[in-house]
């Protein structure tokens, strides 16, 4: 039994009502996905992953070595290795090889989706429509990644293997209506500036892939667009990490002071050789599409946030702000740092990717402020320093 119901509120829309008070840090829902996926790029850069729940499938030394490029490379404590338990029970597909975390994760992709989707032989060979068909959308959609082309994918062998199709259109009618309205075209920020050669072209891949007569609800270009707007205003951004696991298991161990200096010493260095070669992208990503998570409106003073504790897909919303019942549960669409931006800012980040106009707390109190973006700010600051500096 949930402690929250959906509403619908005049001039908002379908919103997520709290029924009971939560304190601070107190867990509101846990959820799987109705459908998840690693990134196309993220696979193809060697992020091991469970192809089910997306549990990385490398050890932390192994992690460690691949972002730092330095096999050399040593980690201490190493039984606090947060991938041990899942690695011993390591499987695969006997047919296409693709990897799960355990035999309960490959018999529920078995179940749900894998029986249509396992590719065999096919699996690594270019050519075939549904590699072609991820090979074009890379080519569009290079790192940072923000959706998938393969989340479709997935849907559609989820439908052709559905025992109940209706019940299937209805999860999927749920995240959006499969009418999207083309002049906004939410899903262009999928692509680029040339999205609509870009939809166009993957479109026909598309089609390709699944010329098939159960499928031809959603082999016309209205009903692809609307699958890819979906996707973009739904999906949310998964990431998992041995490498982070491990620092928050060794940093809560009891050491002596000096013991606790060598080791936050080692985590700085660590953190460094692997920034240098692997940048920003330390984490195994992905997305999915949450039948719960994606009732949950955006405040940029949130009152909830989404978490991934279990190294895996399954998302946790724990309050961050005292909840009272009745209130909304919100979260942010924004990072933090976006949410530190101006108004105009953060409102024409949401409008452009979520298509609305945020209305929360802090925007209406920042209502006054000067229409500029913070980019815009900070070029005015820096034009008042030329003028000070010239002024010396």
């Amino acid at each position: 039994m949930y402690s929250f119901e959906i509403k619908e509120i005049p001039g908002k829309g379908r919103s997520m009502i709290s029924t009971k008070a939560f304190a601070i840090g107190e867990t509101i829902f846990e959820e799987e996905p109705f459908v998840s996926r690693q990134f196309s790029w993220n696979a193809a850069y060697g992020y091991k992953a469970c192809d089910h729940c997306m549990r990385p499938l490398e050890t932390v030394v192994e992690n460690v070595r691949r972002l730092a490029n330095n096999n050399a490379l040593v980690v201490p404590l190493p039984e606090y290795d947060p991938t041990t338990p899942w690695l011993q029970q390591f499987t695969q597909c006997p047919n296409c090889k693709v990897r799960y975390c355990s035999e309960d994760c490959r018999m529920e992709a078995l179940n749900k989706y894998h029986r249509i989707a396992c590719m065999g032989a096919f699996h690594t060979d270019d050519t075939h429509p549904i590699n072609a068909l991820n090979e074009i959308w890379k080519k569009m959609h290079y790192p940072p990644e923000t959706g998938t082309i393969m989340l479709i994918v997935r849907l559609m062998a989820m439908y052709k293997q559905s025992n109940n199709k209706e019940q299937f259109l209805q999860s999927l009618q749920s995240f959006q209506s499969l009418i999207v309205n083309t002049e906004q075209k939410i899903y262009h920020k999928m692509l680029g500036e040339h999205f609509e050669q870009q939809m166009e072209q993957l479109f026909v891949a598309f089609c390709r892939a699944f010329a098939d007569e159960e499928l031809a609800a959603f082999t016309n270009a209205e009903a692809f667009k609307a699958l890819m707007g979906m996707i973009g205003t739904n999906s949310q951004g998964i990431a998992t990490s041995p490498l982070a696991e491990w620092v928050k298991k060794v940093s809560d161990l009891p050491m002596p002071e000096g013991d606790k200096t060598k080791l936050d010493e080692y985590i700085d260095d660590i953190y460094n050789k692997v920034g240098e070669f692997a940048g920003e992208f330390l984490n195994t990503e992905g997305a999915g599409l949450y039948l719960l998570q994606s009732k949950i409106n955006h405040s940029c003073v949130p009152n909830a946030h989404s978490t991934f504790p279990y190294s895996n897909d399954i998302v946790v919303l724990k309050a961050v702000a005292p909840i009272q019942v009745g209130e909304e549960i919100c979260i942010s669409y924004l990072d933090e740092c976006q949410l530190e931006r101006s108004r105009h800012s953060r409102q024409k980040i949401l409008k452009e990717n979520y298509i609305f106009v945020c209305q929360c707390p802090k925007c209406q109190s920042q209502a006054t402020d000067p229409d500029e973006t913070s980019e815009d700010e900070d070029d005015d600051m820096d034009m008042d320093d030329d003028d000070a500096d010239m002024s010396d």
